[in-house]
């Protein structure tokens, strides 16, 4: 499952509708990075690169020019025979225009030269400056060449605009095609979740049950996870991004999973937690209980219209009740609200913007009020309780105990849709789950 050649066009015309007339955009590929000596972590693309063109080769850059009729505009690494049989076929700039639509594409090492034509006489330049150094040289380097025949009649660019606040805000909504890739990724992260509640049991390590993840994404077309899967075991699930898994699975613990698939760019970002022998104990069944009672009020009010900070508020609100309920909390709602007493407990936000990223881009403030959920919009929704096993104001048999709970919603016309829920997260599913085992 991939997005269409024709969706990468849809999405440049977007943005190109979108700049002004006599405008330029450039949009960097992401270059490979050494790891140690002569050996590159595996490469990924640059999320905002990879959702205009869907190439995936490094050292490339976009040019898109608005108009009458747009320009799209590649610059890539050129055919090299030799390097090829060393490092893997390139499409070269041919390969460009036939498979990835371009207009026009050259070797990268003739970027400077033509840049410095492709510019001249534009009004304004769209470019995310301040992200990576070299390319910000660059462009002054051209922007400087151009200046400097100034006595030739030559006109560089005189605005230069954020290209970030437009496309981000295109990245936000997503597509149909979009929608069906998050929709998979989900599934298939659900689907790992739950093989690693079948498998789990007292004595294994952490990265044990991170390779039983691993295994299930790679052998769903996802070779690499969404971001560094969590599996902290006991205290480690207090820790919010723990990824360390090196410790043993023991007896009477819970242990937190928060591990979510890429399918061609796309995250899956899923959260359980389980008793590693299977069984709830009492305290761990409160306060599971209050997280998902938590969860799924905030679902439930998900909806076109709602600003964003209600749902946060509604997690803030449930949990600081039924804190007061076990006991760990003490005094008037409002007023452990107002101070902030939650957040010995609970201390981030409700869920993020997910997408190409985990952490996905778009503003969740326009003009200083917090915007409203919109039909196309993907968030998480991920309330927890964290009581530290440090936290000497409670009773003992609550401290080292952590819970997460999370799912990824897409805000649909008339509510909303959860996109993993394949993976049991009631108690008395979990426990069944877990006694038939794998």
């Amino acid at each position: 499952m991939r997005i269409s050649q024709s969706g990468f066009a849809l999405r440049r015309q977007q943005l190109m509708d979108n700049m002004s007339p006599g405008s330029v955009a450039i949009v960097p590929a992401a270059s490979e990075v050494t790891r140690n000596r002569d050996v590159e972590y595996p490469f990924r693309q640059d999320s905002d690169f990879y959702y205009l063109t869907g190439f995936n080769e490094p050292d490339a850059l976009l040019v898109l020019i608005p108009g009458a009729e747009g320009q799209v505009v590649m610059f890539c690494r050129d055919r090299d025979p030799e390097m090829e049989i060393w490092n893997g076929y390139r499409a070269g700039p041919l390969g460009v225009c036939n498979q990835y639509g371009a207009d026009h594409a050259y070797p990268i090492d003739e970027l400077d030269e033509r840049m410095v034509e492709l510019l001249e006489g534009k009004q304004r330049l769209y470019y995310s400056i301040g992200t990576n150094d070299n390319l910000d040289a660059q462009v002054r380097g051209w922007l400087n060449g151009i200046r400097k025949k100034a006595r030739l009649g030559a006109v560089a660019p005189a605005e230069m605009v954020m290209l970030d606040r437009l496309l981000h805000e295109q990245r936000l909504f997503k597509s149909a095609e979009e929608a069906d890739l998050m929709r998979a990724a989900g599934r298939i992260s659900a689907e790992a979740h739950v093989r690693a509640m079948q498998v789990c049991k007292p004595g294994l390590m952490e990265y044990q049950l991170e390779a039983e993840i691993s295994h299930h994404f790679a052998m769903h077309g996802c070779r690499l996870p969404a971001y560094s899967s969590i599996v902290g075991g006991g205290e480690n699930a207090c820790v919010l991004h723990y990824t360390e898994n090196q410790d043993l699975l023991n007896e009477g613990d819970l242990v937190l999973i928060d591990a979510g698939c890429e399918l061609d760019y796309y995250a899956g970002d899923i959260t359980r937690t389980f008793p590693v022998s299977g069984k709830f104990s009492a305290e761990q069944k409160a306060l599971y209980e209050l997280v998902l009672a938590t969860q799924l009020a905030c679902i439930e009010a998900i909806r076109p219209g709602v600003p964003w900070i209600c749902i946060h508020d509604k997690s803030v609100e449930v949990l600081t009740h039924g804190l007061i309920d076990l006991g760990l909390l003490h005094g008037d709602p409002e007023e452990l609200i107002e101070t902030g007493a939650y957040r010995a407990f609970y201390m981030h936000r409700i869920g993020h913007w997910l997408g190409m990223d985990v952490h996905d881009v778009g503003d969740y403030k326009i003009d200083g009020e917090w915007r409203s959920l919109e039909p196309g919009m993907v968030l998480t929704v991920e309330p927890g309780l964290y009581v530290s096993p440090q936290n000497d104001s409670v009773d003992e048999k609550w401290r080292g105990i952590g819970i997460r709970i999370e799912d990824d919603v897409l805000v649909t016309d008339d509510g909303y849709e959860v996109l993993s829920d394949a993976v049991p997260k009631a108690v008395d599913e979990i426990e069944a789950l877990m006694a038939h085992g794998a």
